[in-house]
């Protein structure tokens, strides 16, 4: 007997057993995954809300329209997802920091919270589901995922095109000649400003503890375009200070990536909390810090730089 297409039945050819192989694969994995289930890990939150509040965690600027692009989402759906996020008080929108005609996707703080506390039960899920599995089996998993992900078209994550290295010599006169020139112009803060960074910047350098402090600069093309330090503030807390992205070099993930080495760095030297201070209209930072897993604990309005502002403190216990 054969089929329409003059094959004997039951006999598949090698297209259809790869297809079969494929189709059982995925329902294997969504199965394992608990992606089938109507909220995702027992969470508030369905696999597309939770896919959502992740793309918005880990960039400093993202819209709706590149939201839908990235997950190739209806509009329609898309916005009905974003709308009851907004509703239930996860994420707002507010101006842009690149483009003041653009307003952008962010995490409330419940937001901020809410997803922390999914990642960190996502995260506790795939440690204990690779528990039972030997190193080398793990790297077998970790390289056929890759082989999947390669084959079926995602691009490998591309080369930094910046690289990350420790301060030298004139590195401290382009942080505060660079914090001065754009908080002048993106916010008109007066002089003042620049002689707090010189300060701050002149102290590192005199108090300078390598074992506990350190100063990274992002360089791309052989030009500074980003830095940060973390100082110590006491024995078991250390202070994130001057974060900076050129404007020319932002949507690389700059800002994400110093605030990442900043944390590691930390955790290896054996800080117990991170702390940091900041204002509430430094959106596109606030994002970061938020990314990052850090609460805020303390506002207070201040008139400083020329402007009336609202100060924020910031932690983050390790």
């Amino acid at each position: 007997m054969q089929d329409s297409r003059g094959r004997p039945c039951g006999d598949l050819d090698t297209r259809d057993r790869e297809v079969a192989a494929v189709r059982h694969f995925t329902r294997f994995y969504t199965q394992h995954m608990g992606v089938l289930d109507r909220k995702l890990l027992r969470s508030p939150f369905s696999l597309s809300e939770a896919r959502v509040l992740y793309e918005i965690a880990q960039r400093e600027e993202t819209s709706a329209a590149a939201l839908g692009t990235l997950l190739k989402l209806d509009a329609g759906y898309l916005s009905r997802l974003l709308s009851g996020l907004a509703r239930r008080g996860l994420i707002e929108k507010r101006p842009s920091g690149s483009d003041g005609r653009r307003r952008d996707l962010c995490l409330t703080p419940p937001g901020q919270a809410a997803f922390s506390a999914l990642n960190a039960r996502s995260h506790a899920r795939t440690a204990a589901m690779l528990e039972s599995l030997s190193v080398p089996e793990r790297e077998r998993l970790a390289a056929a995922m890759g082989t999947i992900e390669n084959l079926l078209g995602a691009r490998p994550p591309p080369r930094a095109p910046y690289m990350l290295r420790p301060h030298r010599p004139g590195d401290m006169g382009w942080i505060v000649q660079s914090h001065a020139r754009l908080y002048s112009d993106e916010y008109a803060w007066d002089e003042t400003f620049e002689a707090l960074v010189a300060d701050i910047a002149g102290k590192f350098l005199r108090d300078f503890d390598p074992a506990r402090e350190r100063c990274w600069i992002a360089e791309r093309g052989g030009e500074n375009v980003g830095s940060v330090l973390l100082v110590k503030q006491d024995d078991s807390t250390a202070r994130i200070r001057l974060l900076l992205v050129d404007p020319k070099a932002r949507g690389l993930g700059i800002g994400h990536r110093l605030v990442e080495e900043a944390l590691a760095f930390a955790r290896r030297t054996g800080y117990g909390k991170v702390t940091l201070w900041t204002n509430d209209n430094l959106y596109a930072a606030l994002r970061i810090y938020r990314a990052a897993g850090f609460h805020l604990v303390e506002e207070q309005p201040h008139r400083s730089f020329g402007k009336d502002l609202v100060g924020q403190t910031w932690e983050l216990v390790l």
